[in-house]
């Protein structure tokens, strides 16, 4: 198995890092609000089956935030747009949390090089008719230690800590929470409209949903899964939000069964995400 590759490509005047592990049908990962931090033993686990290439949002990671940039349309027209530079077609589309809320305004958008939709633990998605309901915590009011609480199934186990991380580790920590800030403050968390148009996504989709989130419940991801025609809900035991790291063989296997990819994912997966557990791209 090849490693883990980092490039850099232009894409209409943005500089975009791409990270890519395996070969075969593509699989592009949208990652979630916190960035690409632990998703390594994710991507492993599908590089066994696939061709997986994660791309960093503008203004998260490395990747610069063009001016211009305000809402999260511009995020979905930027990869739009990055899949046609890349040339590729009939991929996996798979979004987590706040990379689920891009990857469904990619999908009502065009779904041209899209073959199937994989939302994990997605935002986005007002239910409620009434704008004061809270359907998404607030990672912005809540204290730290209760955003851990809501979001892993052992924070203590996940919890980063500033002083044992980089300069580089912080300076994209901060550019990331800064760019989620810009683009999820104001409506919080959704686009109030996206709802009117999931009828739009009209490819395979799975709704994964770690059992024990706090962040957006259970009955929220189901219900948004209703909303898109034909979707699949499934839970993910033993995760909170963040299945694809907690949880990231079982979420792997998910994935490789429900888009029909070569079911190579090998039974050390599991011991592989233990050992890379706190790896960050």
């Amino acid at each position: 198995m090849a490693p883990l590759s980092e490039s850099t490509v232009q894409c209409h005047g943005v500089s975009a890092e791409i990270f890519e592990q395996g070969s075969g049908r593509p699989v592009v990962f949208l990652h979630s609000g916190d960035g690409l931090v632990h998703c390594a033993p994710l991507i492993e686990g599908l590089s066994h089956s696939a061709r997986v290439l994660a791309p960093s949002h503008p203004g998260f990671g490395h990747t610069a935030l063009p001016s211009a940039f305000r809402y999260v349309d511009d995020l979905a027209y930027f990869h739009l747009d990055l899949l046609d530079q890349l040339g590729l077609d009939d991929i996996v589309l798979v979004g987590a949390s706040f990379g689920g809320w891009i990857a469904q305004e990619m999908a009502i958008r065009s779904t041209a090089r899209i073959g199937h939709l994989v939302l994990i633990d997605a935002l986005g998605v007002r239910l409620s008719a009434d704008e004061t309901a809270v359907e998404i915590a607030d990672l912005f009011a809540l204290h730290p230690d209760e955003v851990a609480r809501r979001s892993w199934v052992q924070p203590q186990r996940w919890a980063r800590n500033a002083t044992q991380m980089s300069d580089d580790e912080l300076l994209v920590a901060a550019r990331n929470r800064e760019s989620l800030s810009l683009f999820g403050w104001m409506p919080y968390m959704v686009n109030p409209l996206l709802r009117r148009w999931l009828h739009r996504i009209d490819v395979p989709t799975l709704v994964l949903w770690g059992e024990a989130d706090q962040i957006a419940s259970a009955e929220y991801g189901r219900a948004c899964a209703a909303a898109i025609p034909g979707a699949v809900f499934q839970l993910i035991a033993g995760a909170a939000h963040y299945p694809g790291v907690e949880q990231p063989a079982a979420v792997a296997s998910e994935i490789v069964r429900f888009a029909g990819l070569p079911a190579c994912v090998p039974a050390s997966t599991a011991a592989l995400a233990g050992a890379q557990a706190q790896a960050s791209l």
